[in-house]
C-alpha cells in the first residue's frame, strides 16, 4: 500500500500534507505532518503541482488560496470544522461600524468567506505575536472565543471583543475532568490547547498549539503527561517519546471529521484526482490578503 502511494505521488507530482489530528495511518504516509501554521507555510513553499491535504475543508481552502495554480485535493470533502462557520459577516460589518481603530483577527480555522472579511489570519501558535505587531488598539477575534480570551490574557495592552464560536472537541474538556486526570496521574503535567475553556487553561501546566504541546512534552523531564487536545496528536508524541506515557483527559477528545480521512480515501483520491478544492478568483484574492499578512507579521519581531 505504501509503495502504491509513492508511485501515485510520483505519477501525479503530488505531495501529501496531514494534520496531527488525522488517523495515524494517514500521518505515517504523509510527507509533511504538522499544525495549521506549519502546513500553511509548507503549502506555499513546496514545488509539487498537486497538494493532497489530509485535514478538514478549511485547510484545503487555505492551501488553494495560497496556491491558485496548484491542484488541491481533499480525501473527504465532507470533513469539516464546525467552528469554521461560527461567525457572521454581518457581525463583522457591525463591529467595524461601531468601533474605531479595530482589527478583525480571524483564526485560520475559518471559511474562506470569513477570511475575506478580516484584516489578518492567525493560528494558535502565532496569534500573540501577530496581534502584538498590529497597530490597532481594538481587536475583534473570530471565530473561537476560547482562543480569543487566552490571547487577550497575554496581550493586556489591547482591548478585545469576542465572538461566541468554539471547537466542540476542546469545549467538551472540563476543569473537573482535568482534576480527575491529575488524581489518576499525580506526577503528570497537563498540556492544553488554547481552544479549551479558559478554566481548563488556568488549571494546565502548559498552554500551546499542537506543535507547542509536542515540543514541550518532548523536552520536559516528566515521564507521564496528560494531554488536553485531540487524541490524534498522541501518535506523534509517542513516536518522538517512546519512553514516556501519555494520557488523554477524557475518552471524548476525538474530532470525527478529522477521522473521516482514511488511507483508502487518500489512495483513491490520488488515483482519480477527484475532490478538488475550488474557489472563485474574487473570493480567493480577498481571502489571500489576511493569509499573506499572517505569514508576513508572524515572521517579524514583536514590536
Amino acid at each position: 500500500m505504501y509503495n502504491e502511494i509513492q508511485r501515485l505521488k510520483n505519477e501525479t507530482d503530488a505531495v501529501l500534507l496531514a494534520h496531527y489530528y488525522v488517523d495515524k495511518e494517514v500521518q505515517k504516509v504523509s510527507d509533511y505532518v504538522g499544525d495549521s501554521y506549519y502546513l500553511a507555510k509548507i503549502a506555499k513553499e513546496i514545488p509539487q503541482k498537486t497538494i493532497l491535504f489530509s485535514g478538514v475543508y478549511f485547510m484545503g481552502e487555505s492551501a488553494k488560496i495560497l496556491n491558485p495554480e496548484k491542484t488541491v485535493l481533499l480525501p473527504e470533502l465532507s470533513a469539516d470544522c464546525p467552528m469554521a462557520h461560527m461567525a457572521r459577516t454581518e457581525k463583522i460589518q457591525q463591529m467595524r461600524a461601531e468601533i474605531d481603530d479595530l482589527a478583525v483577527v480571524c483564526y485560520i480555522n475559518s471559511t474562506a468567506a470569513l477570511k475575506a472579511n478580516c484584516d489578518v489570519c492567525v493560528t494558535s501558535s502565532n496569534a500573540k505575536t501577530i496581534i502584538q505587531n498590529l497597530p490597532h488598539k481594538n481587536i475583534f477575534f473570530i471565530p473561537d472565543v476560547h482562543l480569543g480570551r487566552y490571547i487577550a490574557s497575554l496581550v493586556p495592552e489591547k482591548k478585545f471583543y469576542f465572538n461566541d464560536g468554539f471547537c466542540p472537541v476542546h469545549q467538551r474538556i472540563t476543569a473537573s475532568q482535568v482534576a480527575i486526570a491529575r488524581k489518576e496521574h499525580p506526577f503528570a503535567p497537563v498540556l492544553a490547547h488554547p481552544e479549551c475553556d479558559f478554566s481548563v487553561l488556568q488549571s494546565a501546566d502548559y498552554v500551546g498549539s499542537t506543535s507547542g504541546i509536542i515540543a514541550y512534552a518532548s523536552s520536559c523531564d516528566s515521564q507521564e503527561i496528560i494531554i488536553a487536545t485531540e487524541v490524534g496528536v498522541l501518535y506523534e508524541l509517542e513516536k518522538r517519546n517512546p519512553h514516556k506515557k501519555f494520557f488523554a483527559v477524557t475518552s471524548e477528545q476525538i474530532c470525527n471529521d478529522m477521522k473521516k480521512i482514511t488511507l483508502d480515501k487518500v489512495i483513491s483520491t490520488l488515483k482519480t484526482k477527484t475532490n478538488q478544492i475550488e474557489i472563485s478568483e474574487d473570493l480567493r484574492k480577498k481571502a489571500l490578503i489576511p493569509l499573506n499578512r499572517m505569514l508576513e507579521l508572524a515572521a517579524k519581531p514583536t514590536l
